[in-house]
């Protein structure tokens, strides 16, 4: 072979890799993805698909499944229910945002009287209550009420208690009469950032133990080193004899 087709055959050979690189970079562009948390793949150290590892999301395996402790209905008049529940979380590092719930009325029979929907975080390690309010249930007679959760509903992330700051309440007096009972709860803010839009719940124990009365009210700011009062009223009387308070803001976890 002569130098200048040696020549072209070289030049030739280095546009046909030029090309080939080309092609196998546009190949790579277009149909390779990098392993992440989202491509529904168990790669990049994972302990299941698209959790554990180095993903921020936790497997379902590797956490408990929420426990629902009770639920318990109030007919506060006619036509309208008051559902009450608590909602524990036995994992101390592992929290969940707006797990979706569902509450369950049953008449006389086991007649299904309403069935309504809502969603609420679970912070690491705690109990958290649940009031829904007003619950149109008509004219039956309403005899039991369930809350479930779906045991894969949780999007579980690690979480520690001490990630998180909440306002303690240093302070709870019963006032009012017996006719219309009113509840005042002092609402610390030990931090140096104000809590906004508090949802408080009070749950009034009697002597057995058992929720007698529930509500709930908004606190729209406590201040920085502040507190706040919370009140809570009620138009009619205690169905038995208050024992014990307990108040509970709710801060929605970040």
């Amino acid at each position: 072979m002569s130098w200048a087709a040696r020549r072209r055959f070289i030049i030739l050979l280095i546009i046909g890799a030029v090309i080939v690189a080309l092609f196998a970079s546009v190949l790579t562009s277009t149909f390779y993805k990098a392993p992440s948390c989202t491509d529904s793949i168990q790669n990049q150290g994972e302990t299941g698909v698209d959790c554990g590892g180095s993903c921020s999301q936790l497997c379902t395996a590797e956490v408990q499944p929420p426990t629902v402790l009770f639920t318990k209905a109030f007919q506060n008049f006619e036509g309208r229910t008051d559902v009450i529940a608590s909602i524990e979380n036995k994992n101390a590092n592992a929290a969940a945002k707006n797990v979706p719930y569902t509450i369950t009325l049953y008449g006389t029979g086991q007649s299904l009287i309403q069935k309504v929907s809502g969603t609420v975080d679970l912070p690491p390690g705690l109990v958290t209550p649940i009031y829904m309010p007003g619950i149109a249930s008509g004219k039956q007679s309403m005899t039991r009420a369930f809350l479930t959760i779906d045991p894969s509903a949780p999007v579980w992330f690690s979480m520690t208690t001490t990630e998180r700051s909440v306002p303690f309440v240093s302070n709870t007096t019963l006032i009012g009469t017996s006719s219309a009972p009113r509840i005042e709860a002092t609402l610390v803010n030990a931090t140096v950032n104000a809590f906004t839009n508090v949802h408080v719940i009070v749950f009034v124990h009697n002597e057995q133990k058992d929720v007698i009365a529930a509500s709930e009210t908004v606190l729209s700011t406590i201040p920085a080193q502040g507190q706040a009062t919370a009140t809570f009223t009620w138009n009619s009387a205690f169905s038995s004899t208050p024992a014990a308070i307990e108040v509970i803001p709710i801060i929605p976890l970040r």
